[in-house]
């Protein structure tokens, strides 16, 4: 392996203290309602020349849910939703990455939630990288995708008066990630 190559291959640690995964939902068929996950971590392998050679791993506490209301907080981390007392973490696992134009990517992956893997992908970009005031190195990235709850087994519903449900199948979910580069 020459110079070259060993410089342009990096490991990444995320950052919980600065990374975010949020979702947002259809509720009651014309609002949005959001939430955010605030304990992930997990590493990234980055190939700059060649971004197909990267991956990513990740894991997200379930538990960390918030809403900003208690009692919706509560039913998602119930067995209705998340079940995170049967299923504390969310996975997932990069099985490929495909490079996109500049520094746009897509990452497809097996996604792990409630015990139920579906294949995935999101689109992502490496938005910088720079020199923290402690002299380490970071970098950041975000990455979106939906997926449909049912597919993992998300299938608590109401139906409204009036035609409809209460919640979408389709959720949005959308990452800031801030890394730190391995020594």
């Amino acid at each position: 392996m020459s110079a070259d190559t060993q410089t342009a291959v990096s490991t990444w640690n995320i950052d919980p203290a600065h990374s975010v995964v949020e979702l947002a939902v259809k509720h009651m068929m014309f609002s949005t309602v959001k939430g955010r996950f605030s304990n992930v971590v997990g590493t990234i392998t980055l190939d700059e020349r060649n971004l197909a050679n990267s991956a990513v791993s990740t894991t997200i506490d379930a538990a960390s849910i918030a809403t900003g209301e208690t009692n919706r907080d509560g039913h998602l981390r119930s067995a209705d939703f998340l079940d995170v007392d049967s299923f504390p973490q969310i996975t997932f696992e990069s099985t490929g990455v495909v490079p996109r134009s500049g520094t746009s990517f897509a990452v497809v992956g097996n996604l792990t939630l409630r015990g139920i893997t579906q294949e995935v992908s999101l689109e992502a970009e490496l938005t910088g990288k720079g020199t923290d005031p402690w002299g380490g190195q970071r970098a950041g990235f975000t990455a979106a995708t939906t997926i449909n709850r049912k597919d993992f087994g998300l299938t608590w519903n109401q139906a409204l008066e009036a035609g409809g449900v209460l919640v979408s199948e389709q959720v949005k979910i959308a990452l800031e990630i801030q890394a730190t580069q391995q020594a």
